[in-house]
């Protein structure tokens, strides 16, 4: 057999116990690389992938490529490009487009190098987003997006508080999609989306707009919570959403929160917002905030000490747009001061800057053991297996309290519950939250209030 066919039988295996999207992200674009006697090499696309296989996959794949090949085999994995039949080695041809108020013709001149620039910035790129519990499925779900442009996850839709890093997500794929080839890419707000679209009608200039939103292979529209009750914008962008789609070209979209609970939007829009991936980015924990505030640290030439670093992730709780503003104003007073960066100078700076943005720390643990004095648990039985009444319910609970009180990701939510399938986070918040918002349960309120004030904050 092939390469190509051991490996396809290989990945046969896989799939059947795989969910056909999590296959996708992890198993798109990868190859048998070399295979010498009982040395399998396997290819994969990028580092992040290489890891996340070597981590979950690889028992799997171990196994079925034994039960291909009839004998034991040594697997490892290998950063590299899929091998294509033919390739092309000319420098990629990227069309970029502007959102632009007097809606001029689309540029056509490929060779042109004053080209108008798309409205992405280039700072924004996967080399520096920080990867943590928090947001790694959004993660790989944005990288098989760039790898299956309009196949993977047609659209992607990301959600999550505000900081926490959608548009560093959604323009990072913009920015890797106009490496890749003859590309146009379009990056917007739902604010610029409604601007362009009034001034198309009150200008006339309705073909205009509609070259210009609908003439792409990547439209990336930030913020779309912003159409709601603008019945107008959301009739248009239905339409120019069905367009793209239908051509298998490719969105993403962000908001602040899941399509379900997006105010004043219609039913038929939310129905397509959910047809492809929701990914959540959560708050990150202690960890992702240092290897943040460390990158960034580096970045600017300002290395700081861990204990330093630990420090100043302890004390910012609600978003990383506000630890880099005080990893900013600390480097910037020990520029004025000309000073060296010092405990005691940090703790002093940080003592006026978290005053104004900290709330006490509150843990997934604290909650979880909150739960456990409420309803007089031990730990074993709240985070085990058992599907009794008396357990299901007070798990349900601590579910939504994670995700209510600190913004918990679902991925770090079921790996705290016992390392359950973040689906299994999905339902049960969902199912309280209809019970506490939709059906407006006191009974249940109330076993929320009773349980946060046993909260040690």
């Amino acid at each position: 057999m092939s390469y190509e066919q051991i490996w396809q039988s290989v990945l046969g295996e896989v799939e059947i116990g795989l969910s056909r999207a999590n296959f996708i992200t992890w198993f798109k674009n990868t190859f048998i690389s070399s295979l010498e006697g009982t040395k399998v090499v396997v290819g994969v696309p990028n580092a992040f992938i290489k890891k996340w296989l070597e981590e979950k996959y690889h028992h799997s794949i171990v196994s079925a490529l034994e039960n291909v090949l009839k004998e034991k085999v040594d697997v490892s994995y290998q950063v590299e490009l899929k091998p294509v039949a033919e390739k092309n080695f000319s420098k990629p041809n990227v069309e970029y487009i502007k959102t632009q108020p007097n809606f001029s013709p689309l540029p056509t001149n490929k060779n042109s190098n004053d080209r108008p620039r798309s409205g992405l910035n280039p700072k924004y790129i996967f080399e520096k987003f920080i990867v943590g519990k928090n947001n790694e499925l959004a993660y790989a779900a944005c990288q098989a997006v760039v790898n299956n442009l309009g196949k993977a996850y047609n659209p992607l839709f990301i959600y999550g508080g505000v900081g926490l890093g959608k548009t560093h997500l959604l323009q990072a794929i913009g920015n890797e999609v106009a490496t890749k080839g003859n590309q146009r890419v379009l990056y917007t707000t739902s604010e610029q989306f409604t601007n362009d679209y009034i001034q198309a009608v009150h200008s006339g200039k309705g073909k205009d707009f509609k070259n210009l939103y609908r003439n792409v292979d990547l439209l990336l529209v930030d913020d779309v919570q912003f159409m709601g009750g603008k019945d107008g914008t959301q009739q248009e962008f239905f339409h120019t959403f069905n367009e793209l789609q239908q051509a298998d070209k490719q969105v993403v979209l962000t908001s602040d929160r899941p399509p379900k609970s997006l105010p004043a939007i219609e039913a038929r829009l939310i129905s397509r917002f959910e047809s492809g991936m929701v990914a959540d980015v959560g708050k990150p924990d202690t960890e992702t905030k240092i290897a943040i505030l460390e990158r960034r640290a580096e970045e600017k030439g300002f290395p700081l000490s861990p204990e330093i670093l630990t420090m100043m992730a302890e004390s910012v709780q609600n978003n990383i747009r506000e630890l880099e503003g005080l990893l900013n104003k600390i480097i910037a007073v020990h520029e004025l001061k000309g000073t060296p960066i010092t405990e005691k100078s940090v703790k002093e700076i940080m003592s006026d800057f978290v005053s104004s943005t900290k709330t006490k720390s509150l843990s997934n643990k604290e909650i979880i053991d909150a739960v456990c004095r409420f309803y007089d648990l031990n730990l074993k039985d709240l985070l085990g297996p058992s599907r009794k009444k008396e357990f299901v319910w007070p798990r349900q609970i601590a579910i939504y309290l994670m995700r209510e009180e600190i913004e918990s990701s679902y991925p770090t939510i079921a790996q705290e519950m016992g390392g359950r399938d973040h689906t299994t986070a999905i339902h049960s918040y969902n199912k309280i939250r209809h019970e506490v918002v939709d059906l407006g349960n006191e009974k249940i309120k109330q076993e929320l209030n009773s349980i946060k004030q046993l909260f040690s904050v």
